[in-house]
């Protein structure tokens, strides 16, 4: 479904979508209010949403647009995804999956066309495929994996002093519902490398600060790792961690890697492998592609534990998958059910 109060919008996206003969337009609307009442009789896989329309824009409409289906993905396309950093990522925590700017006249060309068709295909993808594999899959060092046991502890070997998440699409959802319930009593440092435009970092790294309730900032080159606080990529490089003395430092890389993507899990983890000798819990959330899936593999090698999201949960089981297939995950799970594992490396208070 495209939703735009712009009617010229509405026909360049529908002309869009409809040249590829496996999508289907079920339907527009020039309102939020609009769209809700079609949903409701005939669903959608994705819905291309415009945030600002007149009444109910496309921020407030969201969740109600979520509750219409449990199978349907937004993908936020705005004229605001740029200058409006701060809805967009609104929307993105709120259950959006994925945003993607909705050029100026003149814009729309073939490149355009074919990142679009790109990001509805991920999004509007059959999941029960994925979700069937998920279920085959036994974890690395145990069979079962849904939701650990009160005081279960999932770690494969080494005790980690880092918490590592990496996150594309669909992912800044799922890190808010995890980190929500991280209580203080978890005081490890948190490294999160999610994919978003540079623009976008100092707004999702105050979001982050408000959902988490811990000291965030942007992992600029030389910057300390702390206990209790939050580091995340740049959006112009990579982080990676180094080891000075008895300290771990943030160094940034711009250097392509194998995903492509910049910023990429990989580094991050593949640098934590080596700085702090697999001593470093790593959480895959959703998002399209392979990033993180090397890092992973490098981590695992070193003694390190990944736990990964569940098919069921992800906008795309794309990253997630990667390392699930690959035996690399102690555990899969939902996000709440993650930080729940992860609360369990918090040791019991001593008896008086």
């Amino acid at each position: 479904m495209i939703v735009d109060d712009s009617l010229t919008v509405r026909t360049i996206f529908k002309r869009m979508v409809e040249s590829d003969r496996q999508m289907v337009v079920t339907g527009t609307a020039s309102s939020a209010e609009r769209a809700i009442v079609q949903l409701k009789s005939v669903p959608a896989d994705v819905v291309l949403l415009d945030l600002e329309m007149p009444g109910m824009g496309g921020l407030e409409a969201l969740p109600q647009i979520l509750a219409t289906s449990d199978d349907v993905q937004v993908l936020v396309v705005s004229s605001l995804t740029q200058d409006g950093a701060e809805h967009t990522l609104a929307a993105l925590s709120t259950g959006a999956a994925d945003t993607m700017l909705k050029p100026r006249p003149g814009g729309f060309n073939e490149d355009y066309r074919s990142q679009l068709l790109g990001k509805i295909r991920a999004l509007g993808r059959d999941t029960a495929e994925a979700i069937g594999l998920e279920a085959e899959i036994a974890p690395a060092g145990g069979p079962a994996r849904k939701g650990p046991r009160p005081g279960e502890r999932l770690l494969r070997g080494k005790r980690p002093e880092v918490l590592a998440v990496g996150a594309s699409t669909g992912g800044i959802h799922a890190l808010n519902l995890m980190l929500r319930a991280l209580t203080p009593e978890f005081d490890l440092p948190i490294l999160v490398t999610q994919h978003l435009p540079s623009s976008f970092m100092p707004v999702f790294a105050r979001q982050i600060e408000i959902a988490s309730g811990r000291r965030t900032h942007i992992a600029d080159d030389g910057t300390p790792i702390r206990p209790g606080e939050i580091a995340i990529a740049t959006g112009h490089g990579h982080m990676m961690v180094e080891r000075r003395g008895d300290d771990l430092v943030a160094r940034v890389c711009a250097d392509p890697m194998p995903s492509g993507c910049l910023p990429s899990v990989d580094p991050m983890l593949s640098s934590l492998a080596e700085a702090c000798e697999g001593r470093v819990l790593a959480v895959i959330l959703s998002g399209m592609g392979r990033d993180g899936a090397e890092g992973a593999a490098a981590l695992h090698r070193a003694g390190g534990t990944i736990y990964a999201q569940d098919a069921e949960t992800s906008a795309v089981w794309g990253m997630p998958g990667a390392v699930a297939k690959a035996d690399l995950a102690t555990l899969i799970a939902p996000p709440e059910m993650l930080a729940e594992a992860i609360m369990a490396l918090v040791p019991a208070p001593l008896a008086r």
